[in-house]
């Protein structure tokens, strides 16, 4: 019943959070995940919580195998947190500065800015020696199913 209760909450939350557009939290789709950001403990986190895959392919036997870190190139890509040192206190703020984002795709952490768009998508920006590039995520709706599936789509 707990989590039950959780999950309904967390679809709501996560719904009314997307449908205003004033914060970054929410579910987000990448190019090649999706990623839930909220506030752990002090600071956001973006938590890959579903690897985009071949249909034949578990996407939790997907792995974190670029790593720079040899001893984490086991850990399934699904659970890690890409975000790291952005304030969670600047909920409705539109810009964070200074944070750092993991990429898995280069097993690296780049400094990194978020801007929150008029249109309510996610520009998620990595920087390496003055030189950033960026990528637009996509604002989700995640509802839970009746059957504890859950159903993601767009923002529209």
């Amino acid at each position: 019943m707990t989590n039950y209760l959780f999950f309904t909450l967390l679809a709501i939350s996560s719904f009314i959070s997307a449908e205003s557009k004033k914060t970054m939290e929410g579910f987000w789709l990448t190019s090649q995940s999706i990623v839930q950001v909220k506030n752990c403990d002090k600071n956001l986190c973006a938590t890959i919580e579903h690897v985009f895959v071949d249909d034949d392919i578990d996407p939790k036997s997907i792995t974190d195998s670029n790593n720079k870190k040899r001893s984490l190139r086991n850990r399934p890509l699904i659970g890690i947190n890409l975000l790291e040192e952005f304030p969670s206190n600047a909920s409705g703020k539109k810009v964070l500065k200074n944070g750092k984002i993991y990429d898995p795709g280069r097993g690296r952490v780049f400094k990194s800015n978020l801007y929150l768009l008029d249109d309510g998508t996610l520009k998620v920006e990595g920087c390496l020696m003055g030189i950033c590039d960026h990528e637009i995520w996509q604002p989700l709706v995640v509802t839970i199913n009746e059957d504890g599936t859950r159903t993601a789509e767009p923002l529209k």
